[in-house]
């Protein structure tokens, strides 16, 4: 029984971002299943709002804030009004909104460029950076749970900004554990292999009929899988374990 409440995280407070759909969704809905007190923050101010609203009516603590994660201003007032809603504290950060777009490194448009990196590194890096200014000055510190991906490991075709993005991240999280392990917190990144989600809706079928014989379990990955590795790290069950990145792929990165 003392293991099992290693993994307790009920009464905890999180922001998730991009948690409308998709993986972020997914881990969103982990830790409110799990008892977690959630703000998500997400552009689709539609979408978001149904969702949290959804999740209340199961009995669940969730919040939504409407905001644009690209741009600075709208950043610093959607942490605060999300810091607002959790009472001031925070235990748990996952900055999972991303963007891609699909183009030869030729063609690759500026604007995209520009965009993607916004999204998929900067804002990460800006939420990062208020939830320590938050968590450090916390008896109990914190949780940082950021998204890479295997561009983080090696280049993937086509998605020139995504690939310099996410590696960007898995670097950026090795740089804030040896930084901050030492005072009470904890980062680390999961590493999603191929998922079925919004996201890869635009990869072509030649594409995804030569991509899922190459992976080990048979199968593309679901938000679903991403709700244990999420809880894992938002739970003293990993408080010993500091800027890692982990892999959720089914065994692809291994083959």
């Amino acid at each position: 029984m003392a293991a099992l409440k290693m993994f307790d995280i009920a009464g905890k407070h999180a922001i998730v971002t991009g948690g409308a759909q998709g993986l972020s969704r997914g881990m969103a809905e982990g830790l409110l299943e799990a008892g977690c007190k959630v703000v998500i923050i997400d552009i689709k101010k539609e979408k978001v709002e149904q969702v949290c609203a959804e999740y209340r009516a199961q009995g669940f603590e969730a919040y939504s804030v409407v905001g644009d994660l690209s741009d600075r201003t709208e950043l610093n007032r959607c942490f605060d009004e999300a810091l607002e809603i959790l009472d001031g504290r925070l235990d748990v950060l996952i900055p999972a909104a991303g963007v891609t777009h699909r183009d030869l490194p030729e063609n690759y448009p500026e604007e995209s460029w520009d965009f993607v990196m916004s999204i998929n590194l900067n804002h990460v890096w800006f939420m990062i950076q208020r939830a320590l200014q938050v968590m450090l000055k916390q008896p109990t510190g914190g949780k940082i749970i950021t998204i890479g991906s295997m561009a983080s490991y090696f280049g993937c075709t086509a998605v020139t900004a995504y690939t310099a993005a996410k590696g960007a991240v898995a670097q950026l999280t090795k740089s804030v554990a040896v930084d901050c392990a030492g005072r009470g917190i904890n980062i680390n990144c999961l590493c999603p292999g191929y998922m079925d989600t919004e996201m890869t809706a635009g990869m072509t079928q030649q594409r995804k009929d030569e991509t899922t014989p190459r992976i080990p379990a048979g199968r593309w990955g679901t938000p679903e899988d991403m709700k244990g590795p999420a809880v894992f790290l938002a739970s003293g069950a990993s408080d010993y374990l500091n800027g890692a990145l982990i892999p959720v792929d089914g065994a692809y990165l291994v083959k």
